[in-house]
This record gives structure tokens, sequence and C-alpha cells, in this order.
């Protein structure tokens, strides 16, 4: 054999054990030898049985038999058809040299006899189209142990496979074929199925062709729905390969079969209570159907939003909201996996669905007399559950339906009203009779005595959705009182007030064991946080609220520069002290823009606030591409993970480099990180605008500066007086502030070297940026003006020349008339003397004229005619000539002669006789 030279001995270089591995491949060696060249049939078989053997437990004579024994197996499959025996072994010994044998673990870099042999038997030539055709044998075990070895190689060497069995004619056809054959069979089909559809378009639409959601759902059906075992996991596996990144696909099954199918799927059966870890996966996969088919397609797909929009509409005809609500609120005995993945379901399905959105408003669970409507339920679990994977899942319910939502925010927010100390206090067991409003106003308010604010910092997580950008509800809560524990403790507070004061004591909260409670510090601050920030954002009456409190704006500025916060925290609170500037309306000395800003510069400074913004920026919260992950696709291997997940693990947030929750993730959408993006370039500029222009404190009116009527001189000097010294007032505090300024942009030079990171244009820089920009703006205005004036002088100096031209020409005109006028008067005044003196007046001699004048025409006609008589003598010579020149050649000259100038005087002579 060829290969066998070139391959000799590389289990021993491979593994090092050189005698051993020698030995392995002698013996594998002369196994290939017996059955290519031995002569009896049974000797052949054993030596068959025997390579099979040593292939399955040993990874040395795996790899020996990838260097020499692929061409003999293909060959006994392509010319020993007829033996059955020969075959099934061939195909037992190609699954064993296919199938990784776990030993030990060795070093990472160690060689895997099994990958190298799917490599190499698929790059084998035709050997994929003789593995297809082997389906059509008869005998069972070629057909099971073939599909075997198509698995294999699909599952180390998936690309090449699909590419060899799409170039097949009737390739996939022979395979889905085997999913009506024999149970072992067709299970074996169906997983081999699942792992040929994976990212390949192609052949996912050849094989719904083939009519896989028939077969699927039929298999389905018969296993027994969702109570079924592994072989509805794999039939919901294919379904999902089919539907993920198709939606050609997804509107033929809605078009064809229609969604009925995967509803039904969902649909407890049996005993109810009864959540095996099968049931559970078999769930989780039916639910990321109705995921899948809820996203629409891939998003380069250009048919997506339609589709998406056709798929839930017609998801909720089909009553799938009833079933998700089962499985997710009202189910509780159901696995935390199986109800946060229905949860999220919910959000996903009224995400931007007006009619959805009233559908879930409308819907009322239990039965008479404990019917309540489903948003109390969700928000109930929210409140109440132990796992922070549910609270997360009924949170982003909240978020989706108030998105964009105005009437659903108002109809919540119309809920929250204050009630007795007493009420808010109860107990939850008594809340199943509260309204949605109350409800979540007893989990703000609830944590406060037993010093667990974590119940606390989920309602504040629900009631940020029903304020985000609904300024009518914002106004509407900023006048909810809260009463105080005793009435002897004082009045009643704003619900606001109450908020921040949980913040603050978030820091010291404990958890029930009486144990500081890190964790949980490091994500109820930020919740309550972003619950301030979009509260405030774009809300003027809010931030005047928050600011009548005057120790909101010290605690504030202590949280941005506590050290022990986490990045988060800090640059929250700095975010939520940039809104008391841009946001602030008021004109109260004390809460307005500008007392803000001072304090901000006096006890932080301006270089320092603005540095909390760049290290949350770099936080993982917000990193700068921040969207929603994909789903991971259930499969076999990650399936029973996924079912046995009960909560985030809160040891995890130890090991992040900034501290922050993972929690937070979760909670800190999109929306709200793009929310704070733009806050703080709209905060760095209205900082830098009222730092560097501060609230004027006298009003300069001219009228002012002018003595009133009846005002005596020493009171109008007083009052002038007076007016000067509150100037240099304010000169000296803006003289104060650039010292400041100055002192800040020293620091920030001197500590570049501390502190590389840091941002060019910071606070400070800004400042300074700003006014040369100013400046630089006034002289181009300036310059603008001198190039009009420029322009404008020239236009004038231009037509000032044109007329300057104009006139002289008319001067040069007048000058030449004024001469001709000159000389006909002296020759009037010249004839005037002669009349006066009595002479005749001089008058031309017209015979002396005539006469001169025909002594002039005789000298030119003698001219003329001494001319005449020159060109006839000159003609004269050349007749001469030329008559001496024809008497040489012997021509008559007067013949020739004869009759010219007879025809030339005739006319003469007629006009002689007509005269």
């Amino acid at each position: 054999m060829d290969l066998v030279s070139g391959y000799k001995g590389v289990v021993g270089l491979v593994f090092g054990n050189e005698n051993s591995s020698s030995n392995e491949d002698s013996y594998v060696e002369r196994l290939l030898d017996r059955i290519s060249n031995g002569k009896l049939a049974e000797d052949r078989r054993s030596a068959m049985i025997e390579l099979q053997a040593i292939v399955a437990e040993s990874r040395g004579a795996q790899l020996a038999f990838g260097a020499m024994g692929f061409p003999v197996m293909l060959a006994v499959l392509k010319e020993e058809r007829d033996d059955v025996e020969m075959v099934r072994g061939a195909l037992e010994t190609l699954v064993g040299a296919l199938t990784p044998i776990e030993h030990a673990k060795g070093p990472k870099n160690e060689v895997q006899p099994a990958l190298m042999n799917t490599d190499l038997l698929s790059r084998e030539a035709d050997s994929i189209s003789l593995l297809l055709s082997l389906l059509s044998e008869e005998d069972f075990y070629v057909r099971y142990y073939t599909l075997q070895l198509l698995t294999a190689l699909l599952t180390n060497s998936p690309n090449r496979l699909q590419e060899a069995i799409l170039t097949i004619p009737r390739g996939i056809t022979r395979l889905m074929d085997m999913l009506m054959d024999r149970e072992v069979i067709r299970n074996e089909a169906l997983l081999l199925l699942t792992y040929l559809t994976r990212e390949a378009e192609e052949i996912q639409k050849i094989v719904v062709f083939e009519g896989a959601f028939e077969k699927i759902f039929s298999i389905i059906k018969e296993e027994g729905g969702s109570e079924g075992g592994v072989v509805v996991q794999d039939c919901l596996q294919l379904l999902n390969n089919l539907l993920r990144t198709n939606a050609s696909n997804q509107i033929l099954l809605r078009e064809t079969m229609g969604f009925d199918p995967v509803i039904s799927i969902l649909k407890l059966r049996g005993s109810t209570y009864n959540f095996t870890q099968q049931k559970t996966i078999n769930l989780l996969s039916a639910l990321e159907t109705i995921n899948l088919l809820m996203m629409g397609g891939t998003e380069a797909d250009p048919g997506k939003d339609a589709n998406k929009l056709t798929n839930k509409a017609t998801l909720v005809q089909k009553k799938v909201l009833d079933h998700l609500l089962l499985l997710g609120v009202e189910s509780q005995w159901a696995p935390v996996a199986v109800r946060c993945a229905a949860l999220q379901c919910i959000g996903d399905l009224i995400s931007g669905q007006p009619k959805n959105l009233d559908t879930l408003a409308t819907k009322v669970l239990g039965e008479e007399p404990q019917m309540e409507p489903a948003l109390n339920s969700i928000l109930r679990i929210l409140l109440r559950t132990s796992s922070m994977q549910e609270f997360i899942a009924a949170d982003y319910v909240f978020k989706s339906f108030c998105e964009k939502n105005f009437d659903g925010q108002t109809m919540l927010a119309s809920t929250l009203i204050p009630q007795p100390y007493s009420m808010t206090h109860a107990p939850f067991e008594e809340d199943v009779n509260m309204s949605f409003g109350s409800m979540l106003l007893h989990g703000l308010t609830l944590s406060e005595n037993d010093g667990d604010l974590e119940t606390c910092c989920r309602a504040a997580s629900v009631l940020s959705h029903v304020l985000k950008d609904n300024v009518q509800c914002k106004e509407r809560v900023i006048r909810i009182e809260l009463e105080p524990p005793m009435p002897s403790l004082g009045a009643s507070e704003p619900l606001m007030h109450r908020m921040v004061k949980y913040m603050a004591l978030a820091s010291s909260m404990k958890n029930k064991d009486g144990k500081s409670s890190t964790s949980g510090t490091l994500y109820v601050q930020p919740i309550i946080l972003k619950l301030l920030v979009t509260w405030l954002a774009d809300c003027p009456n809010a931030v005047h609220c928050f600011l009548d409190s005057r120790p909101h704006l010290t605690y504030l500025l202590e949280l941005v520069s506590n050290s022990s916060a986490t990045v988060c925290t800090r640059g929250l609170a700095a975010v939520l002290l940039g809104e008391c500037v841009i946001y602030n309306k008021s004109n109260d000395n004390g809460k307005d823009a500008f007392t803000v800003v001072d304090t901000i510069s006096q006890k932080l400074g301006l270089t320092s606030y603005f540095l909390k913004f760049d290290e949350m920026q770099k936080s993982f919260l917000f990193a700068p591409v921040k969207s929603a992950q994909p789903r991971k696709a259930l499969t076999r291997s990650t399936a029973a993970s996924m079912a046995d997940i009960e909560d985030v693990d809160e040891n995890d947030s130890s090991d992040q480099k900034d501290e922050d929750h993972p929690i937070l993730s979760a909670i800190f959408d999109v929306q709200f990180v793009n929310l704070v993006k733009k806050l703080e370039g709209d905060i760095r500029e209205s900082i830098v605008e009222v730092y560097s222009h501060p609230k004027s404190k006298v009003s300069v009116v001219p009228a002012e500066l002018e003595q009133r009527s009846g005002e005596s001189d020493g009171e109008y000097i007083k009052r002038l007086k007076t007016f000067v010294e509150k100037q240099c007032s304010e000169i000296q505090d803006l003289l104060s502030r650039n010292s400041l300024l100055a002192e800040d942009l020293a620091k920030t030079g001197g500590g570049s070297n501390s502190q590389p990171e840091q941002r060019v244009n910071g606070g400070l820089d800004r400042v300074q940026v700003e006014k040369l920009r100013r400046d630089l703006q006034e002289a181009s205005q300036r310059l603008e003006i001198l190039k009009t004036d420029k322009a404008k002088i020239e236009s004038e100096a231009s037509m000032y020349r044109n007329l300057a031209g104009k006139m002289e020409s008319d001067l040069k005109s007048l000058s030449d008339a004024y001469n001709s006028l000159e000389q006909a008067n002296l020759y009037l005044e010249k004839e005037l003397r002669a009349l006066k003196s009595g002479g005749p007046p001089t008058i031309p001699d017209v015979e002396a004229i005539k006469a001169a004048a025909r002594e002039e025409a005789q000298k030119d006609s003698e001219a003329e005619l001494n001319d005449l008589l020159v060109c006839l003598g000159q003609e004269q010579s050349r007749v001469e000539k030329l008559s001496a020149r024809l008497l040489e050649l012997g021509e008559d000259v007067d013949t020739l002669l004869e009759g010219i100038g007879d025809d030339v005087g005739l006319p003469e002579e007629g006009e002689e006789e007509e005269d």
C-alpha cells in the first residue's frame, strides 16, 4: 500500500514510545494486509473483527489506522456490497476510528487521532457519496452504522461534509427518508440532521422542501410532546435550526401548518407539578422556537420587520400569551429556567406591539375570588422572588410594556396612590387585593425597618420604566407624599426624598443574617440612581423637588468623591448632579444652576468631577459596543446546564475589575446607556457655559444710571456708589474664579504623568477652549465686517472712476463745440466789421475758380494721356516681336490679323451716329 511507507512509524513520532507504537503500526498493517489480500473469507472477517477491536481501544491504533486503513475500508464498501458482514465490520471500524477515546487528560497540544481521521476520511474522493449510497441498503445495521459514521464526520468536520452533501444528487432526500425508518434509525437520522442544518441555509431550504415540518411535528406528537424524551428535544433543535436564520422557512411554516403545533407543545399535560429535567429542556426548546418566530429572521434580512410583526400577531391570535402566562406566572412550581424563559417571551411578544400591549394590560389571572390583573401578578413575582434571574425577566416585561407606551405608563402611574402607613408596611401576604400602584409603593417602602433594601431597589427599577420619557407621569409621582412611621417624626415627605434616603441607607445595608451585604450594595445604589436619573431627565419640577432638601446636594457630592463606592455609583451620582444643572429652571438663591456649579467647583473641582464620567465610560456596563446579545442555541451539550440554572452567581461580582454587579448589565439596557452618554455631553457643555458666564448679580439698565426725577445729588451719588461697590464685588468674584481655574489647570498639567489616560478635552481645558473659540468667533466677525466695508468702498471707487471718465468725455465734446463756435464767431465778426466799414461783402470770384479748376483738369488729362502713350508703345513692341516670331514659324501675319479691331470700332461709330 502507498500510504504505509509514507506514514510508517507515525504513532511513535507522535506519542514518543517508539517500540510500542511500532508494534501497533505493524499489527494494524498486518490486519489490513489480511483484509485486502486474504484468500479465505473467514480469515478476512476475523481480521476485520480484530482490527475493529483494537481501533476502538487504542489511540495509537487509531492513528496507525488513519495512516493506512481508509483506502482498504472504502474498497470493501465499494466492491463487497454482497458480503454484509464485511460491510458491517468496515463501517464499525470506521466509526471506532472516528470516535474519541477518553483516557486520563494529557497535555493540551496532544494529537487527537479521531479528529485527524475525520479530516482524512472527509478528504477521500467519493467517500461521502459512497456512504450516502449505503443508506439504501436493506440491512438494518448497515444503515445504522452509516448514519453514525456520517454523524461523527459532521461533528468534527461540518463545513466540508455540508458542501459535499449539497453536491450529491438526492443526498439530503436519502437522509430525510431515514426519518420514516425504524425508531433507532429515525433517531440517528434526526441527530444527523440537527448537525447538518446548523448555519447551512441552502440545506435548510432543501430539508424544509422535503417535508421536514410535517415529519418533525409528527414525531413530537408520537413521542408525547413536552412529556417526551430526548427525541423531542432533537426534533425541536432541528426545528429551531430551520427557523433561526431563515425568514422564508418561518413564512412557509406560518402559511402551511401554522403555529398551532408549536404552541401545543407548551400545553402542560399529566401532572403539572412534575417537571423532570428532560421536560424542562423540552419546554425551553419550545420557548426558544417561540422566541425565534418573534425575531423574524436575521438583521440582514430586508423583510425581517414585516415578518416579525406578522408572526407576533399570529401568535397572539393563537392564544400563546395564555400559555406563556401559565408557565411564567401561574406555575410557580415550574423550574426557574422555564419561568424566566416564559417571561422573556412575554416581553418580546408585547415589545413595540400596541395591540399585544393592550391584550396583556387586560389579562386577568386566577379564579374567583382571587382574580387579579396579570401585571399585578408579574409585579408580585418581581418583588417576592428569591431568584435574581426571575427578577431580571419580570423587569424585562415591564420595560417592554412601558417602552414608548404613553397610555400604559399613565395607566400604571394613575394607580400610585399613597396608602396609610399601616397598609404600606403590611406583610406581602396581604397584598393580593392591592392595586398595581399600591403594591409598587408597598415594595418601595416595605424594607425600611429590616434594613434589607433589595425589594425597594426592585420596585425602583419598575418605577423607572413607568416614568421613562413621560413628563406627565413624572409630575404625578412628584406629588406623592409618604406618611412618616410616627406622627411625632414630622410631616409627610415626597417619594423622591424617601428614595434618596434609602440610597444613603444602602451603603450600610445588612442582609437578613445581620452581616454587611457588600454584593447588595453593588446593585441597590446604582438601581436607585437609575430611577433618579430617569426621573430628573427633561423634568425641571423633579430637579426642583430634589433640591428642596439641601442635604441631597451635599450627599451627592460625598457620593461622587467616595472612593469606596463603585465606579458606576460615582459616575451616576455625577450624572445626577449634572441634571441638577442642565434641567434647573429655578431662580431661587441656593437652588439655581449657578449655585450647583459653584458647589461642584468648590467641593470637588471641575477636573475631578469630569473624571468621574471618564471612569464610568470605561466600565463594562458602558462599553462602546453594548447590544442585546443573542441567546445561545439549546443543544445537547448546553441544554442540561440551561435547565439547571437557578440564579446569578453573586460571587462572580468579586471577579469584576470595576466591582460592578453582573445584574446591572441586564438592568442597564442600551437605551439607558445611550441616555447617560447623551447627558454626559450636555452636562459638560452646560457646566462650562455656566461656569464661564456666572449669574449676573447686578441688572445693568441704563435708566438706573441716570439721576431720577426728584432725586437729590447726594442720593444719586450714594446710589451710584452702591452700584460701583456691587460691580467691584462681581469683579472680585470673577478674579477668584480665574485664579481657581488657573490652579486647576496647573494641577491638570502637573498631574499628567500620574494620569496618562486623562482626557485632553477635560472640563477646565474646555473652559479655555471655549474662551479661545469665542475670541476667534469675534475676530472672524470683525474680519467679515472689514471685508464687507472693503467691498463696498471698492464698488464706490469703481462707480466714481466710471463717472469721472464720462464727465471727461463730456468735457472734451463741449471743448470741441466751443472751438467751432469760436471760429464761427470770428468769421461773423470779420464780416460784421466789413459791413460796418461800408465796403461790399467779400464775394468769391467764380470765374477765377472755374479757370483754376479747368487748368487743374487739363493737367490731369495730360498726365493720363502720357501714361496711355507709354502703354501703347509697350504693346507695339510686343506685337512686333510676336510678328517676327510668327514669320519665322511660317505663319502669315496679315491673314491672322485680318478683321481684328473692326468689330471693336463699330459700336463707337454707332454711338457717334446716335450722338
